[in-house]
């Protein structure tokens, strides 16, 4: 007998809509970050005191007036709106996401704590949004957001292969395999944290030649105040401005980590092909994976066009969801 209630139905529509919409969110939250938009409010939820930004000259005459240490770039303050309704709607749907769980909870495919535990995440995410802001960009607090954001898509994803793609725990029996997939994930995670705190801490081009470094292999490099989390956006540990050192350590790690990711996961995409049932899903993640390289390489070439920086994240956002499908494809769909 094949589930049929209407919470159930309800629940199976929303956890793929939320997959889709929480991908927007990655890639608009990188559009906003990339053009500099992130205080394009400096308030928080609203702009400048309203919930819409301010448009008029007598409504930008007054934001001013009640935020004389900003000032009013509409462009940047509708990007970073848009970025925050769009954000709040994600919210919603992942509230209602969580009711019917609760309510199909012996229909769905999944334990109905995770939608929950999503809820939680969820408002994690808009407390590190306000901290954003208030704390002036801290990169700990962004390269944060950006996690919960990947993790929010992650686990969206999760549910909605539960419901919609098809999973077995007998397709792969090889248990260092099975392992070597779920740990891909962490691989995946580990390289998205370096690409944030290279995005956040703008050294992203601390060096454009490929694949030297300042014409060598191994530059001068600072990893002691490169990788100090608590610390002001361009600052070192003691207040002072970031050296090039420490910029040029962060992206020289962050090229490391896209190495390794490269032959992790292309290693593993490769044995997978000897599965008829993974076989799709390994094509795609080699694609894929290329496409991130062939991105990021283009990204240092070309001096960081915005479109190439918002695809690079995009197709993170990518990678993520192909590893979760396939980490819930090789899993039994018994709770």
């Amino acid at each position: 007998m094949y589930p049929t209630s209407s919470s159930f139905k309800l629940f199976k529509a929303l956890v793929l809509i939320g997959s889709v919409l929480a991908l927007c969110v990655v890639v608009l939250g990188a559009y906003v970050r990339l053009t500099d938009a992130g205080l394009g409010c400096p308030d928080w939820p609203g702009c400048y005191g309203e919930l819409t930004v301010p448009q008029s000259e007598a409504a930008i005459q007054t934001a001013q007036s009640a935020f004389p240490h900003s000032t009013v770039l509409v462009g940047k303050a509708w990007r970073e709106m848009a970025h925050r309704y769009l954000a709040g709607s994600l919210g919603l749907i992942v509230l209602a996401i969580c009711i019917f769980g609760w309510r199909a909870k012996r229909e769905i495919k999944a334990s109905a704590w995770l939608p929950t535990f999503l809820v939680l995440l969820i408002g994690f995410q808009a407390m590190l949004g306000m901290w954003t802001v208030t704390m002036l960009l801290k990169p700990a607090i962004v390269s944060a957001h950006l996690l919960g954001g990947m993790s929010t898509l992650a686990i969206l994803v999760w549910l909605a292969h539960r419901h919609w793609g098809h999973s077995s725990a007998n397709i792969i029996q090889s248990y260092p395999l099975k392992l070597a997939i779920r740990f891909a994930l962490v691989v995946l995670f580990m390289q998205i944290f370096l690409g944030g705190w290279t995005s956040t801490n703008y050294a992203a081009l601390a060096c454009t030649d490929f694949p030297t470094c300042h014409g060598v292999l191994f530059p001068e490099m600072d990893f002691k105040d490169a990788f100090h989390l608590v610390r002001e956006l361009g600052q070192n540990a003691s207040g002072g401005q970031l050296s090039l050192a420490s910029l040029t350590a962060i992206q020289w790690t962050h090229r490391l980590g896209a190495l390794v990711t490269l032959i992790y996961l292309g290693l593993l995409a490769l044995n997978m092909l000897k599965y008829w049932q993974l076989k799709r899903l390994a094509v795609v993640l080699l694609l894929v994976l290329f496409a991130q390289i062939g991105l990021g390489i283009a990204n240092l070439i070309l001096h960081l066009p915005l479109v190439l920086a918002v695809a690079h994240n995009f197709t993170a956002g990518l990678l993520i969801i192909i590893v979760v499908s396939l980490n819930s494809k090789i899993t039994s769909t018994k709770k």
